[in-house]
């Protein structure tokens, strides 16, 4: 092989080796642009706890998240293994910590979930005491 097509070839390795990380760093983007907002998950204007529960698991509702990291995460192990990247360590560690934050958000929706299903339950039974204790008052003022 001439020295002048090893030459494009490796003009068109770093060619796509560029394409690549600039691939997992819009995938990372997009994820962020996704993910909800501080603000969403803190700020609340519901008239009662479901209320501020349901509005609490919509808010984490993480939506395409998980799939734009997902082709973040193939695009930066073809690129690595394929040793395209100079210097991987910033993708890795955003990549990482996507992950992370990507896990608490869809554990505090599951968290979350359990309430909404719980506290119907709670408030019934404890109106279900209230009225127990309400009738015994009664009866005991009737003697």
């Amino acid at each position: 092989m001439s020295s002048q097509a090893q030459l494009g070839d490796d003009d068109l390795f770093g060619e796509a080796a560029a394409e690549m990380r600039e691939d997992v760093e819009e995938h990372l983007d997009a994820a962020r642009a996704e993910l909800p907002s501080a603000d969403d998950v803190w700020e609340t204007d519901a008239d009662n706890v479901l209320g501020v529960l349901n509005g609490l698991k919509s808010s984490l509702d993480i939506g395409d998240v998980a799939e734009e990291l997902r082709q973040a995460k193939k695009w930066y192990v073809i690129g690595s293994r394929a040793e395209a990247f100079d210097d991987a360590e910033d993708l890795e560690e955003e990549i990482e910590e996507l992950e992370e934050l990507v896990e608490t958000i869809t554990e505090a929706r599951e968290q979350v979930g359990e309430l909404t299903g719980v506290m119907p339950q709670l408030r019934g039974a404890l109106q279900d005491a209230a009225d127990a204790e309400d009738e015994d008052e009664e009866e005991e003022e009737e003697e």
